[in-house]
């Protein structure tokens, strides 16, 4: 003998039906069966209200009477042959009017008893199974469509309905016994009657109950769960896509998937098969050739004994503490007798070792009144001041990690938990069950479901990665081309590195948005727009109350506000990349500050492209300096702008002028707006302030010896006047570069420091920058373009180190950031 279960969705209409039915006829061929059926989906639902509306003699239960009664008739209808259909109705309007009078009686008292509700919620089965009788009888199969209210019996003890099972089981052997000939019996699930010959009902679950019932008392071989799902799984799908269905389980481990949550199952339903080792398959009628899950006493299992994660939401929590709990027995078992004896249920128990503090999880719907019943019980001891009134604090889940043996699996509790700190949850108490099944946390119901992923990312999921955290400030050019990079290159990069980048913010002028779960890169742009205002730090603010494990702060503005609160977030334990040169080109205390507060928070604090975009500058001086080598000499060409109007200029023989050059420059975008920002020289003395202290060198911006470009006329009035101004100083470029030209040399504007062979301190008028003619043996000669050029001498390689190659540009820029992210 075996029995099939099937559920709601399994019956919901007449094509899910036949999908049920073809399972049917197929397990029949193996042995003779037991059916057991749900209400069509939404019936229940649909007849607990129908009791609620004619209670309060709301005429609109009539409505809702005939939408069902007109539903089940078009099941009959497109599955039935039609010359069985008028039957089946028949039996199908028998039903509606049983429940019609039923309810009409309800609706004249005015009031819904337990009695009255059982008969009416439990109409449902008997509609469904009897179409399914119908149609496996139209098929020519030897079918017996059995009333449970026959079979299962129940009494009234505690406030519920006990199925008195020793009948029960008697009564569905003597049914089996009496029919020999027939090959499928089909019953209701949830129905029952009591010694009176009323109709009760078995509570949540109680089909999967009856189906057991049948189970145990059919001795059948094992027991068949037919749900809408492809079995018990790793964790719910609907959270986690990545969901993988468990094809193996114990009994003990599904019970407590179950008890925390997982809806495939209700354990207490179960209960009288696992006692008798019965196995329980549980398949997916829409996918019928699907595994499944397989529950049964001694699963095959791997050496992974971790099984799935599991949750239970509405929970609140009960906070008893007092000095006097401490050293005086029995608070715990007084507590835990008053919640029993208010059918309170106790979900999960935490006690500080101190013993002045006991915590409880429960239902919420039961948390006003466990405090009642507490405050009551406790009362003396409160009013003694040796214990507070219970706290009740609402709000939270139980997240549950589950397996056999799971304390065998060394480090488990602590991966757990630091899985969740990676995604900044916080974790208000961990239970560890004596069972040693489950790992328990309770969470903030708002953080669930992103508990539920991490964990399953850490424990289920075959590719493990570095996750890093990204929050980015500024969305220009450089963020653009920095989001639009990893948008298409994030995998590879994660399977080149082991490192997967997981963008968690990102703000620019005017909005951000912050998502600790993760934001698709190629989302960006539509989520900024409609994103929080960035007004008042407020991007910052946010910022300052998210802890998260491997986070990296990268500014891609050029913004000084940013650059002063890089101190506030390596303090708060962000690492920071960052192509703004305005805090790493400050005052050398502030410099030297914000790299002591990155080495004392133990985080990283990387500025490669602040200057040569993704040229390894800074890297190689670095390298150089801390494997004990010394820097000697620094020649750089550190502005592509400059670099490419003196490369570019003929002395005007190819008849273009100094200022054609330059206003060339400015409409491809070389230049600033204002192209006289490039022609003063300050961006390069901000980066060979940057690259001199990189070498070690305490080099303030006053120690630069700067040779200006243009004298101080150039920089007043408009940038038409400034144009005006190079056109008629023309003769002086054209006699500069004739000079240099006449004697083979080429001019280009270089940045240099060379250091004292004593001390390591720049020589005084040998940090400079200004324009230079180079020979054709210096590696600048022929340096064209908008690229930069740095040659690095030091006393281990006399012959120096040339560093050459687009040192700027959004995308340069952009790769250069995300190579110091994953560094």
């Amino acid at each position: 003998m075996q029995v099939l279960k099937f559920g709601g969705t399994s019956v919901a209409n007449a094509a899910n039906i036949a999908k049920s039915i073809d399972i049917i006829t197929k397990a029949v061929e193996r042995d003779r069966t037991i059916v057991v059926g749900s209400a069509i989906s939404g019936c229940t639902d649909s007849l607990v209200k129908i009791g609620n509306l004619a209670s309060i003699k709301d005429n609109g239960y009539k409505e809702m009477i005939d939408r069902l009664q007109e539903k089940h008739h078009e099941i009959i209808s497109e599955l039935l042959p039609v010359e069985k259909q008028e039957e089946s109705q028949k039996a199908c309007d028998d039903t509606f009017e049983y429940l019609r009078g039923i309810a009409q009686g309800v609706c004249l008292l005015g009031e819904l008893s337990n009695t009255s509700l059982d008969a009416i919620q439990g109409c449902g089965e008997l509609l469904s199974t009897k179409i399914i009788a119908a149609k496996l009888s139209s098929l020519g199969i030897s079918t017996l469509w059995v009333d449970s209210r026959k079979i299962i019996r129940t009494h009234y003890e505690r406030g519920r309905n006990r199925v008195d099972t020793d009948i029960t089981y008697a009564n569905v052997a003597e049914m089996i016994e009496s029919n020999p000939v027939k090959s499928i019996f089909v019953v209701p699930g949830f129905i029952a009657s009591d010694d009176k010959g009323r109709m009760t009902t078995l509570g949540r679950g109680g089909s999967d109950y009856s189906a057991s019932l049948y189970a145990v008392g059919s001795q059948a071989r094992a027991l068949e769960t037919w749900k809408d799902v492809p079995g018990m799984m790793t964790a719910n799908p609907k959270i986690v896509p990545e969901a993988e269905p468990i094809h193996h389980i114990s009994y003990r481990a599904a019970l407590e998937l179950s008890h925390f949550g997982a809806k495939v199952i209700y354990p207490p339903t179960i209960q009288p098969v696992v006692n008798q080792k019965i196995p329980i398959y549980v398949k997916c009628t829409f996918d019928p050739s699907a595994e499944g899950t397989l529950i049964e006493q001694n699963p095959p299992r791997g050496k992974n004994k971790l099984i799935g994660i599991s949750n239970s939401d509405n929970i609140a929590l009960l906070s008893l503490e007092g000095s006097g709990m401490v050293g005086v027995p029995g608070f715990s078992s007084r507590l835990f007798q008053t919640l029993s004896e208010n059918n309170i249920n106790i979900i999960l128990i935490t006690q500080a070792s101190s013993v002045n503090t006991m915590c409880v999880a429960v239902a919420e719907k039961d948390a006003a009144k466990a405090k009642e019943a507490t405050d009551k019980c406790f009362a003396y001891e409160i009013s003694l001041k040796k214990l507070n009134p219970l706290k009740i604090e609402k709000g939270f889940s139980i997240v549950c990690l589950v397996g056999d043996d799971i304390f065998s699996q060394r480090g488990t509790t602590g991966r757990m938990l630091d899985a969740l700190g990676r995604r900044s949850i916080a974790i208000r108490a961990v239970a560890q069950g004596s069972s040693e099944r489950n790992i328990s946390v309770i969470v903030a119901s708002k953080d669930a479901e992103a508990a539920i992923r991490c964990i399953h990312n850490e424990f289920f999921e075959k590719s493990h990665f570095k996750e890093i955290n990204l929050f980015v400030a500024g969305y220009g050019t450089v963020g653009k081309a920095l989001i639009s990079i990893l948008a298409e290159n994030r995998d590879k990069i994660a399977e080149r590195t082991g490192k997967r980048i997981h963008l968690a913010g990102i703000s620019n002028s005017r909005k951000y948005i912050i998502d600790t779960e993760g934001i698709k890169f190629q989302d960006v742009p539509s989520l900024l727009d409609k994103g929080k205002s960035a007004e008042d730090e407020a991007y910052f603010e946010e910022l300052s109350k998210i802890s998260m494990q491997n986070s990296i702060f990268a500014d891609c503005t050029a913004s000084s506000d940013i650059a002063y609160k890089y101190i506030s977030l390596l303090k708060k334990g962000y690492g920071i990349v960052a192509c703004n040169k305005i805090p790493f080109s400050a005052p050398y205390p502030q410099y030297k500050k914000l790299k002591e507060t990155a080495i004392q928070n133990e985080v990283v604090l990387r500025y490669e492209t602040t200057v040569g975009a993704a040229l390894p500058v800074l890297e190689s001086i670095a390298r150089s300096v801390n494997s004990g080598d010394r820097i000697l000499k620094i020649d750089a060409i550190l502005s592509g702008t400059l670099n490419y109007i003196f490369s570019t200029y003929k002395g005007g023989e190819d008849g273009k002028s100094f200022a054609d050059v330059v206003r060339y420059a400015q409409k491809s975008g070389y230049t600033e707006p204002d192209p006289r920002l490039d022609l003063s020289g300050r961006d390069v003395i901000r980066k060979l302030l940057i690259l001199s202290r990189e070498a070690g060198v305490a080099l303030e911006e006053t120690d630069i010896n700067v040779k200006p470009l243009l004298d101080p006329g150039y920089f007043e009035g408009s940038v038409e006047d400034f144009y005006s101004k190079l056109e008629s100083d023309e003769k002086k470029f054209v006699s500069q570069y004739k000079a240099a030209d006449s004697k083979g040399l080429r001019q280009r504007f270089i940045a240099s420091f060379e250091f004292d062979s004593n001390d390591s301190k720049p020589i005084s008028g040998n940090a400079a920058i200004g324009l230079e003619n180079v020979a054709s043996d210096n590696p600048l000669y022929r340096l064209e373009g908008t690229d930069n050029a740095v040659i690095i001498t030091t006393e281990f390689y006399p012959s120096p180190l040339v560093i050459q190659g687009a040192g700027a540009g959004a995308l340069q820029t952009a790769s250069g950031v995300i190579n110091d992210i994953l560094l």
